[in-house]
């Protein structure tokens, strides 16, 4: 580990001196070569560095609360960051509370869906027989023989279960501890990002960090509305439609909604699964087209005026980022990926050398109509002479 984060800051120090000697295709080998580099770090930092950067941009949103609890009851700097973690635990400990609620009452119905589920599988057991030709007898034994398999790796299944709740804990209490220590050493770290820099950058890096701290808050407070309003919306549209579980699969629908383009299928299906196995397939076709409406809505007038064009960060990118995000980091990199794109396009936007990179992470700037003036002055004088 010590010799390739050696050899990292070797390659950036070569590129820094002879980026004037060489030609394309060295710089770009050396480039890549970084890439990899700090990919593979990301990669084998995950569990330490992932909660960093959530805890930055949760940092980021507290800002403000700390601030004012400074202003307004003269807080010192520690006690008005352990009120605002706190506050966001409480935020975060309502959330799980009531989505807890909910999982228990759809367990109190367990033997209810359990039947209901036997039901719809014997069903698609008919369908299959009819429209394929294939016997129950071997619908069966496909079934036992990929139950044996599954119960063959039962031991592997329960181990990954117990590393993945262990990882979220300590990604949890990570998240909290650099939460505390980013807001209570928030004046040393803008300090060292401007004292890194020579003197007559420092403007430039004062922008850039006010800047980043703008948009990433606007973008925070924007997604959390507009996971309230879907949450809202489907909630209504579900109930209305007597679908069970309408509050469940709303919050749902709302939470899974933060993980942009790719979140939505995922909370399509478990939906789907839910009201066929509780309402049958007839259920399944309304839910379907609830979920295109809100989510129509949701892409063409809740983003653009909640969220806003705030991060400009155009679909292709933005796409790249997620999946690029997700096989880094799993989750918690589809979710960081947007906002980090932002900061890095603000970066780009205001360094000469990387502006057509800013270009390429952009929206496409549309031109702008040429609105027609009529000159009723004129007639106006006209007639006063006649």
């Amino acid at each position: 580990m010590k010799q390739l984060i050696g050899h990292f800051v070797f390659n950036w120090i070569l590129i820094y001196i002879m980026k004037d000697k060489l030609s394309f295709l060295p710089k770009l080998a050396l480039v890549l070569f970084c890439l990899i580099s700090l990919t593979y770090i990301a990669i084998l930092g995950q569990s330490l560095l992932a909660p960093l950067l959530f805890s930055f941009l949760m940092g980021i949103l507290l800002l403000p609360v700390a601030n004012f609890l400074e202003r307004r009851f003269k807080f010192k700097r520690s006690l008005s960051t352990i009120v605002s973690v706190i506050l966001m635990i409480a935020g975060i400990g309502g959330i799980i509370y009531f989505f807890g609620n909910q999982l228990s009452d759809l367990w109190k119905d367990w033997p209810l869906l359990k039947e209901k589920a036997d039901v719809s599988f014997h069903e698609l057991q008919h369908w299959i027989s009819k429209t394929f030709h294939v016997n129950t007898e071997k619908q069966l034994a496909y079934l036992n023989d990929s139950t044996e398999k599954a119960l063959a790796t039962s031991a592997t299944i329960v181990a990954t279960t117990l590393a993945t709740l262990s990882s979220t804990l300590l990604f949890l209490g990570f998240t909290l501890l650099f939460t505390f220590f980013i807001l209570n050493y928030r004046r040393i770290l803008f300090t060292f990002l401007t004292s890194v820099f020579k003197e007559e950058h420092k403007e430039k890096v004062s922008e850039i960090v006010s800047q980043i701290q703008y948009i990433i808050k606007k973008y925070i407070i924007g997604l959390f509305l507009q996971m309230l309003i879907v949450t809202v919306l489907m909630i209504t549209v579900l109930s209305l439609l007597g679908v069970k579980y309408a509050v469940l699969l709303g919050l749902v629908a709302g939470i899974f909604n933060v993980v942009p383009y790719l979140g939505i299928f995922f909370a399509l299906l478990i939906s789907c699964l839910i009201t066929f196995a509780t309402a049958g397939a007839g259920k399944v076709l309304l839910v379907l087209i609830a979920f295109v409406g809100v989510h129509a809505i949701d892409g063409n007038i809740l983003m653009p005026l909640v969220v806003g064009s705030k991060v400009k960060i155009n679909a292709l990118i933005a796409f790249i980022g997620i999946v690029v995000g997700e096989m880094i980091w799993g989750i918690s990199g589809m979710f960081l990926c947007i906002p980090y794109l932002a900061m890095v396009k603000i970066i780009f936007d205001r360094v000469d050398t990387l502006k057509p990179w800013g270009i390429l992470m952009g929206e496409e700037h549309k031109p702008e109509k040429k609105k027609r003036v009529y000159q009723i002055t004129k007639k106006i004088k006209l007639e006063e002479k006649d």
